[in-house]
């Protein structure tokens, strides 16, 4: 990746953010050694840059850029981006020597053949300094630019202002070697070279005249008092009244050769060697950090302090970090014989004391008294050893009371500390305590394996076996309740329990709504209010309710270890995730509302921190000493909080909102400077946006949150994500918008914005999607047109031919009408006369029997049957050839029938006839009388009807036919489903004479059957 020059804009012209910035600047806490601060190492060897680190600076963007011996690299904490310069421009080198950021936002380039400058866009060269290595820039108070340039064998200064170049020493009268620059708090402008130290200005230049080693200035300085400090192939000195001295540093270690000086925000030293690493001077004390502690490399390019306060060290392996700690390691391994601490016990008289493997340690401030019988060598520093008594590599559990003496509880039994002795007592068997506690009355508890014991005025002993409680395990936790006396005790299977008097009072379980797993800390309250840490959560009980802090109410995790209130009575809870801080009133909120939702601060490893899944076996692990500070013991090291600290340093709460910037678009592979109006190329596949938040404190935890409006449909929140990438995006314009906060959650709220836009393919433009519409329209029209003469030519061939396709329904009702006349014909004169003669041989047959004959009255009764199903066979024959109908018309056969239907059935008809309906084709009549045949025989069958009407009209060029009646109806919408009542008969008639048919009926309100069919008269 590389970074593209449109971005240096952005850095200077974000002036206005560097003045803010430098109003609330923050430093390190001066009280600290290097090993206390948080230390991140970047190594050249990981890949992190090409080349040894020289210079590093930071621009009013946020951005820190570093130059190298192979080009120039910006940084956001992140990623590293080498810069390259704009078409037909180039840097005098790419071998990077020193860098400068001005005042207006200039950035000031020095490199090994000469200087260059870049500001809007625009970089400049200087044809008038010397082409060669530019050593040392500064930018004076007047704003005039300075550039020592080693010119070998002697070195050269320039002054830079309103483009103006002026040179000095040409003759090599400012000495030899390699220089340095320094403007004091007076304005003094001093310059050092390989030969002497030079008062610049005011006045005429002066040389201040040294000698011997100390004439080879490196680097110059001031210290709190106003004099220079300058380092020297001697050392690091001090110039006093003209006179030069060593600078006092507290240090023993090896013999340094000092290059560089940084004085930080707070006043604290930081040297930087080419061979012993890094120094640190503050508060009198000098500490050293080198390669053996982590430093990328003992051999020190660079130093640079940012504005929130981290320092910077470039060396020739890499680039370190320092930044503070929210949490303080205290060095104890070096300050307590190198030991491995499993307890801490801060004390009243402000000490703390330590239990390590080794045996028991107090520690005050860096002063270290250690408990030993044998006198221990600890890298070469003595210790104050005393012989109290106690045993070598004493190891224990530790508690003080309220008379101040020190409690240690070991495998070799309990003592307390009494005029400098452990006095041992009597009774009281060996082993770790798990917890302790004293009573309103004095009196202390203490949990061992072996059982409870109760200590009596500090001497008489009971014991009571943890069988009696009748719970399972032992205790691990015990708290004194001040105001009902007796203890709580809580069980490392679960469970807590109420003891007093010998005897156990109410408990709590699972089953009550206590957290699950083991008790690992309990407290009381002055009020008898409960709080147990268990590793479902936090557990407050209160007048016998028991309510739960977890991480469903936005707690970080659920196992809490130990607890403790600070001096403004926030709660702090060490665990498995790390130690999480509740404020008080979020606590207190949480009491009113126990369903609700937390705000707590955790820190961890990235804190300072080392968690630790388990507690050991000694104890305590957590104290709270005089001054207010947390002690914590973790994985042997012990680490110190400091909450009013929290709450002023930057790591703590960090105000700082960070810039954020759009840095580059990838599209389909290629890259584009995200500056001006962007527009892209069509057809894009996949696009990548880069993205960064400039917060130096811990970039790692800074989150962004990100929009690409008319893509996304809400903002989209990720943790140092700095790329976000779309697939397959259309043509048109678009607005990427994102914001980002630094570790403490301050959200630049104003973020950036970037506008770009997609080119269209030609066949996305309007004028193609206007083409296609257009013809999409004509094809839409020609094929309407086609549609419309189709059906003309439809409409045509119907009238044509619906004379022909009448015909043919004409001749095909004829047929009908033949077949149904020949059956007729069959049945009168075929099977009617055979039944007709045997019932005349029947009636011969039965005058030649005996009157009283029973043959007789059989055959009698089947004359009469015979009669009868020969009537039937004559009114089939009728209705299936109406005679009438062909003799006299559709009127008159209809009339007729309805009469005859009036007297079998017993229902009247009233009927009604145009008499111009006889005119109708004989086929369109035959279909009527059949259909009017139908529908009143459905009423004889199912109407159960008072009266029928049939109505035969014609007008209009059609013929009515109308059949109703008043009858019990039914629901037509199930019956015309179905198809009964003979429906699928009358629509296949009428359908033949494309006429219609209604049908209407209701239960109780009877039927209609309605037929219209065209008129067509007789031919």
């Amino acid at each position: 990746m590389r970074y593209h020059v449109g971005h240096m804009k952005r850095a200077v012209t974000a002036l206005a953010m560097l003045l803010v910035w430098g109003c609330t600047a923050y430093a390190l806490d001066p009280a600290l050694e290097v090993s206390q601060y948080a230390h991140t190492a970047w190594k050249i060897r990981e890949g992190f840059a090409k080349g040894t680190i020289k210079t590093i600076t930071q621009t009013p963007d946020g951005y820190l850029w570093f130059g190298t011996e192979f080009g120039l690299y910006r940084f956001d904490g992140v990623r590293t981006v080498l810069w390259q310069p704009p078409r037909n421009g180039y840097l005098p080198s790419s071998n990077i020597r020193k860098l400068l950021v001005a005042r207006d936002g200039t950035l000031w380039i020095g490199t090994h053949r000469g200087l260059a400058s870049w500001k809007d866009d625009k970089l400049t060269q200087y044809p008038d300094v010397p082409g060669q290595e530019i050593d040392s820039l500064l930018e004076d108070r007047e704003g005039t630019v300075w550039a020592g340039v080693e010119t070998i064998p002697t070195w050269r200064l320039c002054a830079i202002q309103e483009q103006k170049v002026q040179c000095y020493g040409e003759k090599g009268g400012l000495g030899l070697g390699v220089g340095s620059l320094f403007e004091d708090r007076k304005g003094n402008l001093w310059a050092g070279t390989g030969t002497g130290l030079w008062k610049w200005k005011p006045g005429a230049p002066q040389l201040i005249p040294l000698s011997g080693p100390v004439s080879e200035i490196h680097a110059v300085t001031e210290d709190s008092e106003g004099d220079l400090v300058v380092t020297t192939r001697a050392g690091v000195m001090k110039l006093v009244n003209g006179k030069v001295i060593p600078y006092p540093l507290t240090y023993s270690g090896p013999r340094f050769n000092p290059h560089w000086m940084l004085r930080d925000s707070n006043g604290g030293l930081w040297i930087g060697t080419i061979d012993q690493g890094l120094l640190h001077v503050h508060k009198g004390k000098t500490d050293r950090f080198s390669q053996a502690d982590g430093l990328s490399s003992d051999f020190v390019q660079d130093l640079f302090e940012d504005r929130e306060g981290n320092v910077w060290v470039c060396t020739n392996d890499g680039l370190d970090r320092f930044r503070d700690f929210a949490v303080t390691m205290i060095p104890v391994k070096q300050e307590s014989a190198n030991s491995y601490v499993e307890s801490v016990l801060p004390s009243s008289d402000g000490s703390v004391w330590f239990g390590t493997r080794h045996g028991l340690d107090k520690w005050n401030e860096g002063r270290t008294t250690l408990y030993r019988k044998k006198r221990v060598p600890v890298a070469g520093i003595e210790r104050e050893i005393i012989d109290a008594g106690l045993p070598d590599d004493f190891q224990a559990s530790l508690y003080e009371d309220h008379r101040g003496w020190i409690w240690a509880f070991s495998r070799t039994g309990a003592a307390y500390l009494e005029n400098g002795r452990f006095i041992p007592v009597p009774g009281m068997p060996g082993g770790y305590a798990h917890c302790i506690a004293e009573d309103s009355a004095g009196d202390l508890w203490i949990c061992l394996d072996q059982g409870l014991f109760h200590v009596l005025q500090g001497r008489k002993v009971e014991r009571i076996p943890w069988e009696s409680f009748g719970l399972q395990g032992l205790a691990l936790a015990v708290g004194a309740d001040a105001s009902r006396g007796g203890v709580w005790l809580g069980f490392s299977e679960g469970g807590v329990a109420y003891f007093k008097d010998h005897q156990l009072g109410k408990s709590y379980s699972v089953a009550n709504g206590l957290g699950k797993g083991r008790i690992s800390s309990v407290q009381v309250d002055q009020d008898g209010t409960l709080w147990v840490g268990t590793e479902g959560g936090l557990n407050r009980i209160s007048e016998g309710r028991v309510v739960t802090l977890s991480s469903k109410n936005s707690l970080p995790c659920d196992s809490v270890h130990d607890m403790i209130e600070d001096a403004s009575r926030s709660l702090w809870l060490y665990m498995d995730c790390g130690l999480v801080r509740i404020t008080r009133p979020e606590l207190d909120a949480w009491v009113t509302n126990p369903k609700g939702t937390i705000q707590a601060t955790i820190f961890d490893n990235s804190d300072g921190l080392r968690s630790t899944a388990l507690a050991g076996a000694l104890g305590p692990r957590v104290g709270k000493s005089k001054d207010g500070r947390l002690w914590y013991v973790s994985e042997g090291s012990v680490f110190v909080v400091d909450p009013n600290r929290v709450d002023r340093r930057p790591y703590s709460f960090n105000k700082l909102p960070p810039p954020v910037h759009i840095e580059q678009i990838i599209a389909d592979g290629k890259t584009y400077d995200p500056t001006g109006e962007l527009r892209l190329p069509p057809r894009i596949h996949d696009l990548a946006i880069d993205y960064t938040a400039l917060s130096f404190v811990a970039p790692e935890k800074v989150h962004f949150r990100f929009k690409l409006e008319g893509q996304d449909r809400d903002w989209r929140e990720v943790l140092n994500v700095r790329q976000v990438q779309y697939s397959n995006l259309g043509p048109g314009d678009y607005h990427f918008r994102v914001t980002g906060c630094n570790n403490s959650g301050v959200w630049n709220e104003a973020g950036t914005l970037l506008n770009f836009s997609i080119a269209p393919a030609y066949w996305q433009t309007n004028w193609f999607r206007a083409a296609c519409v257009a013809a999409i329209l004509a094809i839409f029209w020609a094929a309407y047109q086609l549609r419309v003469r189709a059906l003309h030519q439809r409409h045509t061939l119907l009238e044509r031919h619906e004379g022909e396709i009448s015909a043919l329904n004409e001749q095909l009702m004829k047929a009908q009408e033949e077949e149904r006349m020949r059956i007729a014909g069959e049945l009168h004169d075929g099977i009617l006369q055979r039944i007709t003669s045997v019932t005349l041989e029947l009636a011969a047959a039965t005058i030649e029997l005996p009157r009283d004959s029973q043959a007789k009255a059989e055959v009698r009764e089947i004359e009469k049957r015979l009669v009868e199903v020969g009537a039937e066979i004559r009114q089939l024959s009728h209705k299936l050839h109406p005679a009438v109908l062909h003799e006299k018309g559709l009127p008159t056969a209809l009339a007729a029938y309805c009469e005859e239907f009036s007297e079998i059935r017993g229902i009247p008809i009233l009927y009604k006839a145009d008499e111009n309906v006889d005119e109708l084709s004989p086929g369109a009549a035959l279909c009527i009388y059949r259909i009017a045949q139908e529908a009143l025989g459905n009423v004889a069958k199912h109407a159960n009807a008072r009266q029928v009407e049939v109505r035969l009209t014609r007008s209009n060029g059609t013929v009515c036919l109308l059949v109703s009646d008043d009858g019990v109806g039914f629901d037509s919408g199930r019956n015309e489903a179905s198809g009964g009542l003979g429906l699928i008969n009358m629509r296949e008639r009428v359908r033949q004479l494309n006429g219609t048919f209604e049908f209407e009926s209701a239960p109780g309100r009877g039927t209609k059957v309605k037929v219209e069919v065209p008129f067509r008269p007789a031919s």
